[in-house]
């Protein structure tokens, strides 16, 4: 009985060491008022103006406020050649809450900040590449089998949705990070394809379960959240703190300025 109690001590400072660890370095900002927060752009995204290739881009910054200790939003940003604006897809707590479907698609800065965190660029696409892979989003959006539905954890949510989108399209190769929350959740599936297309995952309703995929290297859900090595790029997967690679870093980060505060 003792020995129980102290593995599950032991196991919960494991997982909540890295978000504590966030909070701490004010990675993640508590108390932030959604409705003042800066939705500016950060420059991230190709000026229309000036680049008439086609581009898709896909964007995680960490969330509001506590959440944001142990996840991310993420989101697509999409340009078809010769557009003059970017097409944003992204799920949204709030549009279920209100009887809404979760999946929206507007056209707000697709480099704007979530809420005052800064965005990264986790997988892109340009040029006939991109002009391909534009109408696949757009289906896959379409298609979210969760639309009337939303769960921070252990989802389905925006990281569901950008797990789902990213398997219907594998050009994206999108490794989500770590601190992508709910992105394991298969609904009453069991087996599914990595997000990024190139490996397997077996998930038990984003609670417990095992990656192995080329571009995510090997991964460990456990409670929703990921412990995981990247032995192609020499990096390890920590809950709530994110990638640490010795190489090249990755990415780590997770509709208008009246909207409603994001679940």
């Amino acid at each position: 009985m003792v020995a129980t109690i102290l593995v599950i001590l032991m196991t919960l400072v494991l997982l909540l060491a890295g978000p504590a660890f966030v909070i701490a370095s004010g990675t993640a900002t508590l108390g932030v008022d959604w409705s003042r927060a800066d939705r500016a752009s950060v420059g991230l995204a190709p000026d229309p103006a000036t680049t008439p290739e086609a581009v898709v881009q896909v964007y995680a910054a960490r969330a509001l406020s506590w959440r944001g200790a142990f996840g991310t939003h993420p989101w697509f940003a999409v340009k078809p050649a010769g557009a003059s604006a970017y097409t944003v897809y992204e799920v949204i707590g709030w549009r279920v809450y209100r009887g809404l479907p979760a999946v929206a698609v507007s056209n707000r800065d697709p480099d704007g900040r979530w809420f005052g965190s800064a965005p990264a660029v986790l997988a892109e696409l340009r040029g006939p590449a991109a002009e391909a892979a534009i109408p696949r989003i757009a289906e896959a959006a379409q298609s979210y089998p969760y639309a009337g539905e939303y769960r921070i954890w252990p989802g389905p949510n925006s990281n569901t949705f950008a797990a789902w989108v990213g398997r219907a399209v594998p050009d994206l190769r999108l490794d989500l990070p770590s601190t992508a929350l709910g992105k394991d959740y298969l609904g009453t599936g069991l087996i599914a394809r990595a997000p990024s297309g190139t490996g397997w995952q077996v998930s038990l309703f984003g609670l417990a379960g095992l990656l192995l995929a080329k571009e995510e290297g090997f991964e460990v859900n456990l409670l929703g959240m990921t412990f995981g090595v990247d032995p192609f790029d020499l990096a390890v997967k920590i809950p709530g703190v994110g990638r640490l690679a010795l190489n090249a870093p990755a990415p780590t980060a997770p509709a208008a300025a009246d909207s409603p505060p994001p679940g």
